[in-house]
């Protein structure tokens, strides 16, 4: 077992057997502790990478550590909001369902900052049903750049997301797999 499994069995709360709730170290309150060794795990499958994708808000914090350790590289993040500083016809854009808040968001990148031909590794907190990875694996084929690998700090591997990218031909690591909720305790 390794740490990001013990925290979260120490610090995790399993609500209805179906979500996780880490927000005491990871997408809510920061523990830079936890976040940098996650991310020293996530660096070391995906280590050619130009860039790094994730979707906003919470998949920024280890998306930002993840890039450091790959040398200082970009993150970018995908918008879930309208701004009015975007120039919407000058994006990417796909549909992404929310597992967590079962609703459906459009999201952006900004076409300056998928660029062809790069090497993008996808990062995210919590990787479940798939969603949001095949909606970034969309926005990064829109601008003909390449996808090395989908990778969350924990995944919930029984809901098929895994499955799903993998069959895509896409190589996907998470640290912390759980392979079922059992007695409202996560399995691995």
């Amino acid at each position: 077992m390794n740490f990001l499994e013990e925290k979260i069995l120490e610090d995790g709360k399993i609500l209805n057997n179906e979500i996780l709730k880490v927000d005491s170290f990871l997408n809510h309150q920061i523990d830079p502790k936890t976040i940098r060794e996650t991310a020293k795990l996530m660096v070391s499958h995906f280590p050619k990478v130009d860039k790094i994708l994730t979707i906003e808000t919470s998949g920024i914090v280890i998306a930002y550590a993840v890039a450091e350790l790959l040398g200082d590289i970009p993150v970018v993040f995908a918008k879930k909001s309208k701004s009015a500083t975007n120039d919407y016809s000058n994006v990417y854009m796909t549909e992404v369902k929310s597992f967590t808040r079962n609703f459906v968001s459009t999201v952006t990148v900004d076409k300056r900052f998928i660029k062809e031909n790069e090497n993008i590794l996808i990062v995210d907190d919590f990787l479940a049903e798939g969603n949001a990875a095949i909606g970034l694996i969309d926005l990064i084929r829109q601008g003909n750049a390449n996808v090395v690998g989908v990778t969350a700090a924990i995944e919930k591997y029984f809901q098929g997301g895994h499955e799903k990218i993998e069959k895509m031909g896409i190589p996907v690591y998470c640290p912390a797999s759980i392979k079922e909720f059992k007695d409202n305790k996560p399995v691995f």
